[in-house]
């Protein structure tokens, strides 16, 4: 389980791993098979360097949409403001961020970034799987009928494969 950087009073279950990543956003689940997680770095002064933190995502979705679109998945880059929603804060696909693809108004793709001098690191997964039984044991959601009914309502897994996923993506790379 990789927790968010502002997760600092959660507890996981069931003795797995966990980790800590230095950018926002809620727990991700990473089990083989079911994730594809790429991170892109960008330095500043890059042309796909932007200044606003929420529009700077948007080509990062853009490349994920249309690398789920050769597989033959039509998605929208979510362009608007950070959406916690209800269980966000605790579970990364239960929330919407800025570049993040939604495909029916499920997340499929999230997005988190981290910036420094340097420039922006933009850690992505794709899901392939979307086990909402096991981040409700795990994280210990009540009530768990609750959220197993908004956790599949906010997220679905892409349905596509993982190497195909990934050669696509390579391709949209600007």
């Amino acid at each position: 389980m990789v927790l968010g950087s502002a997760q600092r009073d959660v507890v996981v279950r069931c003795g797995i791993d966990v980790v800590r990543r230095r950018s926002g956003g809620g727990a991700v689940l990473l089990r083989p098979g079911e994730v594809v997680w790429v991170d892109f770095l960008v330095p500043r002064g890059d042309r796909l360097w932007d200044d606003d933190v929420g529009r700077s995502a948007w080509w990062v979705g853009e490349v994920w949409r249309a690398a789920l679109a050769d597989l033959g998945v039509e998605g929208t880059v979510h362009q608007g403001a950070l959406e916690k929603g209800r269980w966000g804060g605790l579970v990364c696909f239960a929330g919407r961020g800025p570049g993040e693809v939604l495909v029916e108004g499920r997340k499929v793709v999230g997005i988190s970034q981290r910036r420094d001098r340097s420039g922006a690191r933009f850690q992505c997964t794709a899901l392939l799987a979307w086990p909402t039984d096991v981040l409700v044991d795990l994280l210990g959601l009540t009530p768990a009928d609750e959220a197993l009914r908004d956790l599949e309502a906010m997220a679905a897994p892409a349905g596509v494969d993982s190497d195909d996923l990934v050669r696509s993506l390579l391709s949209h790379l600007p």
